[in-house]
């Protein structure tokens, strides 16, 4: 049963970020986790290893309400290096799919509308919005400090375009030193949104997305760094991404939404604005795709001796689908539409498995 989500869609995304938490992540409840954490996450203990993965956690005040209500990963909404608007309102609307959402649908197209029922899927057209640095770095710094034992606060952040590929590519060093300087014990950059509006995805451009992957790890050293990437439908592809960074990226997380042609019932254009037809869909419909990577990503893992930590995405409603990761191979389980329709997912979770 879907509770009342900690970010409101029918609200702007700017009183979503000033008012909210919403729901019961408003509710001051702490969860209490009297034992011992016993996962291990890049070094860090953790009574879990599932969190909320970057997107609805819009700052200091949503990261320390998944922390209070048992996440135990939690991944602060990925920042830029300058401010940066958020796309027009609305920016979450449901969509409708009969079963799995399959990459030949998507480019068909889905119907949107503001019912939400379960199995819950629905579409998120945000633009990847920021704040100066001035703001998020002491916001972050705060959340980092108030993280308990056996939760973890990781910095998500991403480039922004702007002059040439060297430009852009300094861009991502900045915004790296900028997080690591709120002693984030682990960053995630996001390679897998498309950038000012566009429909190319970072990720799949594997050589630019080694030279950003290696300019990173040159500048923050030994901590470890996450790259959050999307749905790769072609095994050579994606193969060739794992080939140039495999011994250099620490995790990766897998997957971030699946693009979708996102019509209302009229079949007209659903979100408004150009370049706003195709927008990321998520939800359980999307599951399917985030456990083939997983299990690919530790097929080349395990065939190439790779290290790496393996971050599952996408579809994670309830404890179902938790324990499906990892039995496809997730080091780590993240959930992100799941959680902001039931703040208890954690605690569901939880209380059906036992500690490893």
């Amino acid at each position: 049963m879907l509770s009342k989500p900690f970010y409101d869609p029918h609200k702007t995304y700017e009183d979503n970020f000033t008012n909210g938490p919403f729901g019961a992540f408003a509710d001051g409840e702490i969860f209490q986790q009297n034992e011992e954490p016993t996962y291990e996450v890049f070094g860090n203990k953790v009574f879990l290893p599932f969190g909320i993965a970057p997107g609805p956690l819009l700052n200091g005040k949503y990261v320390r309400a998944a922390l209070d209500k048992g996440f135990d990963i939690a991944v602060y909404k990925t920042v830029r290096t300058r401010k940066y608007p958020c796309s027009q309102f609305p920016n979450v609307l449901a969509v409708h799919t009969d079963g799995d959402l399959t990459i030949e649908q998507a480019n068909i197209g889905l119907v949107a509308d503001s019912h939400y029922k379960e199995p819950l899927s629905i579409t998120n057209s945000f633009g990847v919005p920021s704040f100066d640095p001035d703001f998020w770095q002491k916001d972050l710094a705060d959340t980092v400090k108030y993280a308990k034992k056996g939760q973890i606060v990781i910095g998500g952040f991403q480039g922004t375009t702007g002059g040439g590929e060297s430009e852009y590519i300094q861009d991502f060093i900045t915004a790296a030193r900028l997080v690591k300087e709120t002693k984030v014990s682990i960053l995630e950059v996001n390679l897998s949104c498309p950038n000012e509006g566009t429909a190319h995805l970072l990720c799949f451009d594997t050589a630019r997305t080694q030279n950003i992957i290696e300019s990173i790890k040159n500048e923050i050293g030994n901590t470890p760094l996450i790259m959050k990437i999307a749905y790769f439908a072609e095994d050579e592809q994606l193969r060739d991404l794992i080939k140039r960074v495999g011994k250099i990226i620490d995790g990766i997380s897998a997957i971030n939404t699946i693009p979708a042609k996102i019509y209302n019932k009229k079949k007209e254009q659903a979100l408004p604005g150009n370049g706003r037809l195709i927008s990321g869909a998520c939800g359980k419909p999307i599951k399917w795709a985030g456990i083939s990577m997983v299990e690919r990503l530790k097929k080349l893992k395990e065939d190439n001796s790779y290290t790496f930590n393996i971050i599952g995405v996408g579809g994670v409603t309830n404890v179902e689908d938790y324990n499906e990761y990892r039995k496809a191979g997730a080091d780590e389980v993240m959930c992100a539409t799941g959680a902001m329709w039931n703040p208890y997912l954690a605690q569901d979770i939880k209380k059906a498995i036992k500690p490893n």
